[in-house]
């Protein structure tokens, strides 16, 4: 294995495509990494400032996000996610969302690493649903998953809930483009071989059929007023976080990834907050969930609520992840001596 000589500032290049065969087979040790991510974060161990939104002039749709964060603990280190969400990209043959992350050494500030990011981001998403989706249906069987969108990020969400759960083969999915939905489908057979795949005409038809029911839309305003049709005990993984309207959030049991975090950017919960004028409605963090210092269930019969801001501190544990397991194989393209001599050191 070749050593970076961080002495003289080396720097480890990952492509996507390299980023994903290091990721690939490793749905539950990202889980575990993302679980030690949140207890760190929840315990105070790290420094997340708020996401920095770039938009642009008559553009209410595109964007491109910062995320800077630092994560203590055995990871001791800082970095940025920069991420663009152009959902028009969608028709144009490409993928929604595209990234990159750059990892700095908390001791030095060098940065280390840059690596495409998107993939990371899908994977850290993934796995938090997942992580939530497991604590939250502890106590029940759950034997049928409901998408509602039908994207990367759905798809990776079951990736990853196949390896932190009992494989689960029947699903139930409900995109506004049905075409979607069918592409979904099979590409999941695909991947995981035959499964029992219903494409629903309507959202409340997923709601009532699926106990656990994954969001992953573009929707920027909510448009769920209704969520009867949930069988009592279900929870939802609102990732997409604008679909529930105050009033569903009102009547539901909240788990979030962060208060501070969740409650801007005209989320659900940010909605809610200002429908009320307080928070009261949230009743925990995911991090409070898996340190036991709070229940996982208010109670039996309650509809549980999972909204995950997404935080950068997850992004940097995912990257160190990859990082390191590209320094173990010797992957990637190094730079050497990418920073610059020292200033006495330069003619």
């Amino acid at each position: 294995m070749k050593k970076r000589d961080l002495g003289r500032g080396d720097l480890l290049i990952l492509t996507g495509d390299e980023v994903a065969s290091l990721l690939k087979g490793q749905e539950q040790r990202v889980i575990e990494v993302v679980a030690q991510a949140y207890k760190l974060h929840t315990q105070g161990q790290s420094s997340l400032p708020h996401s920095i939104f770039l938009r642009f002039p008559d553009n209410q749709t595109d964007r491109i996000i910062g995320l800077p964060a630092y994560l203590g603990g055995d990871f001791h280190l800082a970095g940025m996610k920069w991420i663009a969400s152009f959902p028009a990209n969608v028709t144009r043959g490409m993928d929604r969302a595209s990234a990159l992350i750059a990892l700095n050494s908390a001791t030095t500030g060098r940065p280390t690493a840059v690596m495409e990011a998107s993939i990371i981001s899908a994977s850290r998403t993934a796995a938090s649903a997942a992580l939530a989706g497991r604590r939250l249906m502890a106590e029940r069987k759950v034997e049928r998953v409901g998408f509602i969108g039908c994207g990367l990020i759905n798809f990776e969400f079951y990736r990853f809930l196949r390896a932190g759960v009992a494989p689960i083969r029947s699903l139930v999915l409900f995109d506004l483009a049905p075409e979607r939905a069918r592409e979904f489908a099979a590409h999941c057979e695909k991947i995981f071989g035959e499964l029992e795949i219903e494409i629903a005409a309507d959202l409340p038809t997923v709601l009532r059929k699926a106990p656990l029911v994954s969001f992953a839309t573009t929707a920027g305003v909510p448009y769920v007023d209704d969520i009867s049709a949930c069988a009592p005990g279900s929870a939802i993984l609102h990732l997409s976080l604008r679909d529930l309207s105050p009033e569903v959030i009102l009547r539901t049991d909240n788990v979030v990834d962060d208060l501070d975090h969740i409650a801007r950017a005209n989320t659900s919960i940010h909605l809610t907050e200002l429908r009320v004028g307080h928070r009261d409605f949230v009743r925990c963090c995911l991090g409070d969930i898996l340190l036991d210092r709070a229940p996982a269930r208010k109670d039996e019969e309650s509809i549980a609520v999972f909204s995950p801001f997404g935080l950068g501190v997850l992004d940097l544990a995912v990257a160190q992840f990859v990082e390191e397991r590209a320094s173990a194989e010797n992957g990637g393209t190094f730079i050497e001596s990418f920073l610059p001599l020292r200033w006495t050191e330069r003619s």
